[in-house]
């Protein structure tokens, strides 16, 4: 057993290593080609990438052992319970619990309480959005539940934040479309996949590839709606405050480039304690659900228990990793940029890094994996996760140029999104909920802190950009262009399929 063991994690080594490749010649190319200049601590940078691959390998392993079949068992467990109001309220409680701690939103409520002057509070912000994923959870579980077909809601929703956004005040359009893309931690992904999938193979009638998909779309679609209503609340009756000084705007900008700029040894417990308090929630709701509410013990829970504590330490050495290796150098790297003002290269970085740094985001790969699973081989998971990073560069890409021109946000997301609707009846149907949710694992621990870099700093170094209302929105653009490419290769592969059989 040790020795199958030992040859599946080299075997998923081996496959992290293989990701980390773009990144690093993404990285390596910008930074001895362009900026002309290499990073004193290189020693540091490739013993990071080194403790990336090996955080990754073993978050793979974890999840395999321990989050996904906690996840499908719950499912099940609760289909033969029977209990509506018990499965949407443990619906709720994973999407609220798990969203409210995410130190991506965190990051981004204090980043918009600080550049707002207040008037955005980064608590109430943080609750609005927890709030709103844990409705988009149950919401998506009773979709399953009835057998709706996902496009009906995903319409329906598209049209409620396009038309809500005419009325949201411009400050705040950004940071609400941001929002639907950093509410699905590495963690939480997993977990919801496993949660839907396990909940439509219980189903009788429901299909795991085209009912058990979609939560996570659920989780990305409803933020952008709720946090467009505070912020129309908040910009009717919140007083005005003086204007910011440039100053102000300045620190709040430069301190998402340096705040992880120098690795300090000294804090790697404390990122160990970040991991656990980001993962604690999840268990702790868990628990709660499976010993008094199911009143069952958890099956194989060694197993389960090995999984969950190889989940901590690989997650725990990827986010190590990244603070010694990738972090510094490509937040650098995309401050550089900004400020050196030339756009062509502005949009190729932001090409090149939205494709490399999705291509080994822990999240796509769960997905990616669950996806070729269920659908027997129609789905090919390198295929996809390709397709999905097409998607986010060309997203990067695209919002760094909006940002440039200036135009306003609201153009191009309403376009994107008519676009999706209209991709969705061409589609086959076993690829829509899947390419939904791609929108939703794109932006998360690898890829936010360098687009948030890129964007607030394209922002701040362009006269007569405000960092409130342009910083924001490359993580909408990285999250809405998955759905478009991840459709049209479903559509072009069953295009092709019919054609061979024919």
């Amino acid at each position: 057993m040790l020795s199958t063991s030992l040859r599946i994690f080299f075997s998923d080594l081996g496959n992290s290593f293989k990701d980390l490749v773009p990144i690093v010649a993404v990285v390596v190319f910008f930074q001895s080609v362009i900026v002309r200049s290499m990073p004193e601590n290189i020693i540091s940078i490739i013993v990071g990438l080194l403790i990336v691959a090996v955080g990754l390998a073993l978050f793979m392993r974890g999840l395999e052992l321990g989050i996904f079949p906690i996840g499908e068992s719950l499912a099940i467990d609760f289909a033969k319970k029977g209990s509506l109001f018990w499965l949407l309220l443990f619906s709720f409680a994973i999407g609220f619990s798990t969203t409210v701690a995410e130190p991506a939103l965190i990051a981004i409520a204090q980043k918009a309480a600080a550049i707002s002057t207040g008037k955005i509070d980064a608590l109430f912000l943080r609750m609005t959005v927890a709030f709103s994923v844990g409705f988009a959870i149950a919401l998506g579980v009773f979709r399953i539940l009835t057998g709706h077909p996902i496009h009906y809601y995903m319409i329906i929703g598209y049209i409620l934040v396009v038309g809500i956004t005419f009325f949201a005040p411009k400050e705040i359009v950004g940071l609400a479309y941001d929002s639907g893309g950093v509410t699905t931690s590495t963690v939480t992904v997993p977990l919801v996949a496993a949660l839907g999938i396990g909940l439509a193979s219980s189903i009788k009638g429901r299909n795991p590839a085209i009912d058990g998909f979609g939560l996570i779309a659920f989780a990305s679609l409803t933020p952008m709606i709720f946090v467009q209503l505070y912020g129309i609340a908040v910009y009717a009756f919140a007083a005005e405050n003086a204007p910011l000084a440039f100053t102000v705007i300045e620190e709040a900008v430069r301190e998402t480039v340096e705040q992880k700029a120098n690795f300090d040894p000294s804090d790697t417990l404390w990122d160990l304690v970040a991991v656990v308090k980001d993962i604690l929630p999840i268990l702790l709701v868990v628990l709660f659900f499976q010993y008094l509410v199911i009143k069952k013990p958890i099956v194989y829970p060694y197993k389960i228990t090995v999984g969950i504590i190889l989940v901590i330490l690989g997650l725990y050495a990827f986010i190590l990793g990244l603070e010694m290796g990738l972090f510094p150098i490509g937040e650098t790297i995309a401050f550089q940029l900004t400020a050196m003002k030339n756009s062509i290269l502005i949009y190729l970085f932001g090409f090149l890094i939205g494709f490399s740094t999705t291509m080994a985001e822990p999240a796509l790969l769960a997905i990616a994996i669950k996806a070729q699973e269920i659908s027997e081989g129609r789905i090919n998971q390198t295929i996809l996760r390709i397709s999905v990073a097409t998607g986010v560069a060309i997203g990067i890409a695209l919002g760094a140029y909006r940002i440039v021109v200036g135009d306003q946000i609201h153009y191009y997301i309403v376009g994107g999104y008519i676009l999706v609707i209209v991709m969705t009846y061409f589609a086959p149907r076993y690829i829509i909920p899947i390419a939904y949710d791609s929108g939703g694992v794109t932006t998360s621990t690898v890829t936010v802190p360098l687009v948030a870099a890129l964007g607030l700093g394209l922002a701040q170094n362009i006269d007569g950009r405000d960092p409130l209302i342009d910083g924001f929105g490359l993580i909408a653009f990285a999250s809405l262009f998955p759905m478009i490419t991840v459709m049209g290769y479903g559509t072009y592969a069953h295009y092709v399929a019919e054609k061979t059989v024919y």
